[in-house]
C-alpha cells in the first residue's frame, strides 16, 4: 500500500505488537480529521450485542466519517481504541483487521472500566489526513 505519510518504527525501540506503526509523520498541507469517540449506536439510537458485532458496527461509522471528508481508510494515520474487557481484544483486532486490510497507523489500545451505557463494549476515536 502506497501512503503519502511516514511511517516511524525505529529499529532501537521493540516492533510493533500489532498491525499499526509506532509512529506517523504527516507532511506539510495535509488536511487532518479528528472524530469523537465513535460507539457502537445506529442512526435510530439502537446498538448490537456482542463486541463482534458492536466493533463492525464503529468501524461502519468511522468509514461513514471518512467518506464525509472524501477519504478512506487509507488516511487513516491514528487509532485510539477503547475497550472494557481484555477478552474482546483478539475479537476487536480480527473485525479491525477488515476494515484496515494492509494499513498500519499509530495505534493505541486502552482498557476502560465503562461508558455511559453499560451495553456498549467499545469506542474508537481516529485521526485521518489527506492532500488535496
Amino acid at each position: 500500500m502506497k501512503t503519502f505519510w511516514k511511517p516511524h518504527t525505529p529499529p532501537q525501540i521493540y516492533a510493533p505488537l500489532s498491525t499499526y506503526n509506532h509512529a506517523i509523520e504527516l507532511p506539510p498541507g495535509a488536511r487532518i480529521l479528528e472524530s469523537s469517540g465513535q460507539l457502537p449506536v445506529r442512526a435510530d439510537g439502537s446498538w448490537p450485542d456482542g463486541i463482534a458485532a458492536q466493533t463492525e458496527l464503529v468501524w461502519q461509522n468511522i468509514v461513514a466519517i471518512l467518506a464525509s471528508a472524501e477519504m478512506t481508510v487509507e488516511h487513516l494515520v491514528r487509532v485510539k481504541t477503547f475497550l472494557i474487557q481484555r477478552e474482546h481484544i483478539a475479537e476487536y483486532s480480527r473485525v479491525r483487521s477488515t476494515f484496515l486490510s494492509d494499513c498500519r497507523p499509530a495505534s493505541t489500545l486502552i482498557m476502560v472500566s465503562g461508558f455511559t451505557r453499560p451495553e456498549w463494549l467499545v469506542e474508537v476515536e481516529i485521526t485521518a489526513a489527506k492532500i488535496d
